[in-house]
């Protein structure tokens, strides 16, 4: 029996975050209470929206969206899937413009990335889905307002040119920093 016991292995499986740096020099996670991991997510996602409303105030190029997450995109489309749901006219058309807006949000998404990577993008899939991700802000601002001041078409209309306009700009200044010179222009593109 002994002798079966000494052919087994021994030591420590997870040696490389006993000393709290886990892969790439970074901290394991795993013991950290849930409120630490939600406020640290709510702080990455407030500081990758600092990037998309002041694009012209974004120091290296974006280098706080290298680090992609999916939360914050994920959240902002839900929000405009759930803002222009709510004004629908007809109670039957609302999950049609939620699922609308969601499949055109995430498809397009993959399109302009796909577009970008085919061009010799400097950028990761996911990285590419989460800053044209949150770059709807704009746009989720523009629809909230829209909803609320919903006095005047006019007004709305304002809203809407205002937060496109601001949206389509902040993508493109990411878009175009990510791909080769020569490629600029197709690269950016699929954005307008």
């Amino acid at each position: 029996m002994a002798e079966m016991q000494s052919d087994l292995p021994s030591g420590s499986m997870d040696e490389s975050f006993s000393s709290g740096a886990g892969l790439a020099g970074r901290q394991s996670t795993l013991d950290e209470p849930i409120k630490d991991t939600i406020l640290r997510d709510v702080r990455g996602i407030a500081a990758k929206l600092k990037y998309v409303v002041l694009p012209r105030a974004r120091v290296e190029k974006g280098a706080g969206l290298r680090e992609w997450d999916l939360w914050g995109p994920l959240i902002l489309c839900l929000m405009l899937s759930i803002v222009l749901a709510a004004q629908t006219k007809k109670a039957d058309q609302a999950g049609q413009v939620f699922a609308l807006v969601f499949v055109v949000v995430w498809i397009g998404s993959a399109v302009v990335t796909a577009n970008a990577l085919l061009l010799k993008g400097k950028i990761s899939f996911f990285q590419s889905v989460c800053v044209l991700g949150y770059c709807i802000f704009p746009l989720v601002i523009a629809a909230i307002l829209s909803w609320v001041f919903n006095l005047y078409r006019i007004v709305k209309i304002i809203f809407v040119v205002i937060g496109f306009t601001w949206a389509t700009g902040a993508s493109v200044g990411f878009m175009s920093d990510l791909v080769p010179e020569d490629r600029k222009v197709l690269a950016v593109y699929p954005v307008w």
